[in-house]
Order: C-alpha cells, then structure tokens, then sequence
C-alpha cells in the first residue's frame, strides 16, 4: 500500500492499495497503520466505521462536521462512486478548492479527508456500497449540510440525480450554510 498526496487540498491522500490477483479474484489489504501513520495521520484515532450503500445516481453531499470537525477515510468497496472533496479550512492554503474521484471496489483506494472538508458522493453503478472510517464519535447536532447543488462549488455531477435525501434537497448554499450564528 502506498499513500499518494493530493496536491488540489492539503492534506488529502489517496491510500493505494497493492492487490494480490489469481484465479480466485483478489486479496488487498484496505489499511495499513503503518502507511496511515507515516504521513502523519493517527492510526489510532479513528472512532467509528460506518457503511452505506446507494443505488446508481443517488447523490449523498454536501456533508462536513461542525465543532471540532471530523476527518474520514473513505473507500467504495462494492460498485463505483465519483467522489468529491471541498476545502472549507479557511486557514488552509487550498481554501475552497475542490477534487473529484473516482473511487471503485475494483481498486480499493480510499481517500483520507481532514477535519474541515466537505464531503459528497454520487453512485455511478447499480449499487454501491461505501466505507467511512471517522476520528470521533458521530453526533448529529454537529452536522452541516451544504447544496449538493450550489453554483458556487460548480460540481459537476456525471450521472443525472436519482435522489437525494429530504435534508440533502433542502440544504443552504455554501455561504448560508457557514454563515457564522449569532
């Protein structure tokens, strides 16, 4: 396994997996500590895994963590997604850029996000089934959900939208959204 830096968002790596082929199929190993850990990522503070698993077009997004943040490992392991990252730190030297993926069970990539970032994605096949690794326990009064839709992050989904949750539909804008409460 190696980990590639993505250059479009600090802090953001691609963790590669090597995979083992013959007759069988395949064996890969999907986390390695020690590949985790030399760029500087706490192996061991990762929280909680969650999965889910979505139908081809669905769109789940725009979603990030107020408080202290959350930052995930993310890896489709059945079907194919096209992923997308946005940098919401505003300290960070990659503020509100934004990356795309495509991530897929034939590869096993996961994409390491840190606290900070938005993430969404939309299923490309007829199912997919997606993998997080989070650093702290979830805790929905520090959700924020921003419009998948939103002109300002000029997302470019591939597939038509299927369907989005009842609270992704009716998410704000990404300067609503983070519009500091009084």
């Amino acid at each position: 396994m190696k980990a590639i830096p993505v250059p479009e968002i600090e802090g953001v790596y691609l963790f590669e997996p090597t995979p083992h082929a013959d007759q069988r199929g395949f064996f890969s190993r999907t986390f390695d500590r020690d590949v985790v850990a030399s760029v500087g990522i706490d192996p061991d503070g990762f929280a909680q895994d969650s999965l889910s698993r979505s139908r081809k077009g669905v769109v789940r997004g725009m979603h990030l963590r107020g408080g202290a943040g959350e930052a995930k490992l993310v890896r489709c392991s059945y079907g194919a997604i096209f992923d997308v990252v946005v940098d919401l730190r505003p300290d960070s030297p990659t503020f509100r850029n934004v990356k795309t993926f495509e991530l897929s069970g034939e590869t096993q990539v996961s994409v390491y996000i840190p606290a900070g970032c938005a993430h969404g994605f939309q299923s490309l096949t007829e199912v997919s089934d997606v993998s997080y690794r989070i650093d702290r326990p979830h805790d929905p009064s520090e959700d924020i959900t921003i419009s998948y839709k939103d002109p300002e992050l000029d997302i470019s989904w591939p597939l038509s939208v299927t369907m989005v949750s009842d609270r992704d539909e009716r998410a704000p804008s990404l300067l609503e959204a983070l519009k500091p409460t009084r």
